[in-house]
């Protein structure tokens, strides 16, 4: 299993997150490639079995709009059938970036390997345990 875990992050925050999704993934033995979302492109979807995205909530709820939103928006018609998951920080709202984006991927086709997992703030121990899950359910 070969699997992808795409992040941004501006506090450290999401990037924390995506390392437990990592580990997770490949304590379930996975092969895991941990990258920036700057540097992941629809052309590089086909090359995994499955792809965790994170972004924390940025602006009225929304995903970071420099990196984040043009690799989204690249990636969403090439991700119908795909298995993904989704997490990400917030540090106001109720995480209704997540929910937002959770249904524009579902709308586009992708597989949810399991809940999204959103952090507020800093992960705390059991956010961090829901990162290690959700990297061991794409794994699977």
């Amino acid at each position: 299993m070969k699997i992808a875990v795409v992040y941004w992050s501006g506090t450290g925050n999401t990037e924390a997150m995506a390392n437990a999704v990592a580990e997770g993934a490949k304590g379930a033995g996975a092969e895991v490639t941990v990258v920036t979302a700057g540097e992941f492109g629809a052309d590089n979807v086909a090359e995994y079995d499955a792809i965790a995205f994170g972004c924390p909530a940025m602006g009225a709820e929304e995903l970071e709009d420099t990196e984040v939103q043009p690799m989204w928006d690249a990636v969403k018609p090439v991700i119908s059938g795909k298995k993904i998951a989704l997490f990400g920080s917030y540090d106001w709202g109720d995480g209704e970036w997540m929910r937002i984006w959770t249904d524009d991927a579902t709308g586009a086709g992708a597989v949810l390997a399991i809940d999204s997992v959103i952090a507020n703030n800093t992960p705390d121990d059991d956010a961090i345990a829901n990162c290690k899950a959700l990297g061991e359910a794409l794994a699977k």
